[in-house]
């Protein structure tokens, strides 16, 4: 009677602490309304489950990780650091998105050329920055997903080319490998995900900048590192204020401070050439800022001339070479030929300053063939270990291999590098990269020039130095691989990024521009 009454009373609806009690006293369920009976008991179960996760399982979660940090601290205090650093760049983000933008932006020039390991386990210390900021916008945009809703993946010619280039430098020769068996090692590994690294700083810039106002403010923050790259340039070259000594203890290349003392500005990408490529692109920002908004020209002349002696004093022939063709490219694209008479004075004090560094590389055509050392052996080398392979067995149709390097015991830094942009294409991708590559070049110069040429918009300062850039890297690449050089090739995409802003959103108001449109001198391109 027990068992019909309690039904009874319950009468098929939730029986609260009744049922509750008579569960704890083993009284059994009622025969009526059973269904409903468990149900109201898993539904009390669940509350108070709930109300003891909350207010005592949560704290104590919190006591057991707070004893864990504490004993990493101890163990490995740098990463218990760095694990911290990372929490708070990605809570940041996660709050302030365009945070994302102007970290990746303004911290990558400075911390590119420090080794991996040598501050960040196995990452190097931009790449570090760009994960955490990746994770965070990642994150941020799966909390923001409405329930239901599918992205639809709309790619523009840009977008196509960077993902069809990203492809064809990893899966397609891994695959080729794996049919001629051939082992895959961890060097093959890295150097195929370099280029989806480079996708991912430009949908970090794509996704994280979305304002007018957001891109000039990046184009500052560019410019301010970019003068510390070229002061730290100039004064590495000529073995100033300690400076060489300064950038071997954190910026050597796999540890070699051989390579910081032959008076060439590597600064803090630890590469001449990138760090060349880097200042060239920035000059690039510095005319379009010129050319959008009268203010600041004074700041922007002093950082011109301070980028122009730094490219120089990186000691580099192909440098130089690039460092003409970027002027030449910013006077046609902005119809402003005087540039290349300002640039006749500012090369007269670079002879002055730079004599040394200038005088250095002259040196090498001392030589017996009357050709610098650089030069003889960047030939051997190509013909010893890369052409030999590349063009046997079909390999140029689909690729060697994607790492760019191979090991030899005779250069200090154990390692023989490509040193052909065009024949590390072949090498890494085949016909397929090189194609994807001059599809990059078409749709990058192509959505470029008229944004760079017609607007007066805060993405045109970003389009004239993605026009500049791309120029020079396409010439340069005779040379060596620069699409890929560190520093200057994550500010290439992310100049990328910028450039199509006007596509992705509609300023209102010329606040958003960042620029005041209106005000903007109509003989500014003459």
């Amino acid at each position: 009677m027990g068992w019909t009454s309690c039904g009874s009373e319950a009468g098929g609806h939730s029986p609260g602490p009744t049922v509750l009690s008579a569960v704890l006293t083993r009284e059994g369920p009622p025969a009526a309304g059973g269904a409903a009976w468990v149900s109201a008991a898993t539904t009390d179960w669940a509350d108070r489950f709930d109300g003891l996760w909350r207010y005592r399982m949560l704290p104590a979660g919190c006591l057991v990780a707070a004893f864990g940090v504490g004993a990493v601290s101890v163990a490995r205090p740098r990463l218990a650091l760095i694990v911290c650093l990372g929490v708070a760049v990605i809570a940041c983000v996660c709050a302030r998105p365009a945070l994302g933008g102007y970290l990746v932006i303004g911290l990558t020039p400075l911390t590119a050329g420090i080794d991996r390991g040598h501050a960040v386990p196995v990452l190097r210390p931009s790449e570090a920055i760009a994960l955490a900021v990746g994770v965070a916008l990642a994150a941020r945009a799966l909390v923001r997903w409405r329930t239901g809703s599918a992205p639809r993946l709309r790619f523009s010619r840009i977008e196509l080319a960077i993902v069809l280039m990203a492809l064809s430098n990893s899966v397609l020769p891994m695959l080729w490998m794996t049919a001629r068996q051939q082992p895959l090692t961890q060097d093959d590994v890295l150097y195929a995900l370099v280029m989806w690294k480079l996708a991912g700083i430009y949908l970090i810039v794509r996704a994280s900048i979305t304002t007018y106002a957001q891109a000039m403010r990046c184009y500052w923050l560019s410019l301010a590192a970019a003068s510390v790259v070229a002061t730290l340039a100039i004064l590495q070259s000529l073995g100033l204020f300690g400076v060489p000594h300064l950038l071997a203890s954190y910026y050597a290349p796999f540890g070699y401070t051989g390579a910081l003392q032959h008076a060439r500005g590597s600064s803090t990408l630890a590469l001449p050439a990138a760090t060349a490529d880097f200042l060239i692109y920035n000059l690039g920002i510095v005319a379009g800022l010129w050319i959008v908004s009268q203010r600041h020209r004074a700041v922007l002349g002093a950082a011109g001339v301070v980028f122009i002696l730094g490219a120089l004093s990186a000691g580099e022939f192909s440098s130089a070479i690039g460092l003409v063709i970027g002027i030449c490219t910013i006077a046609i694209v902005t119809s402003y030929p005087r540039l290349l008479s300002i640039f006749v004075p500012i090369a007269g004090i670079a002879i002055v300053v730079l004599r040394p560094v200038i005088a250095a590389r002259l040196a090498g055509f001392d030589s017996v063939s009357g050709l610098p050392v650089s030069w003889t052996g960047r030939l051997e080398n190509l013909r010893e270990h890369f052409w030999p392979p590349l063009f046997s067995n079909w390999n140029y149709l689909l690729g060697v291999r994607p790492s760019a390097r191979v090991p030899v015991s005779y250069q200090a830094t154990g390692y023989v590098w490509i040193e052909s942009g065009y024949t590390w294409l072949l090498w890494g991708g085949g016909i397929p990269l090189l194609a994807t590559f001059g599809y990059f070049v078409y749709a990058a110069l192509r959505s470029s020039w008229y944004e760079a040429r017609y607007r007066r918009e805060a993405p045109s300062v970003a389009a004239l130095a993605v026009f500049v850039a791309v120029t020079v890297m396409s010439v340069l690449m005779i040379f060596d691989p620069h699409l890929t050089y560190r520093g200057a090739a994550e500010e290439m995409f992310a100049l990328l990024a910028l450039a199509g802003l006007r596509q992705r959103i509609r300023p209102n108001t010329g606040a958003d521009h960042g620029v005041d449109v209106e005000k903007i001198p109509t003989e500014a391109r003459s």
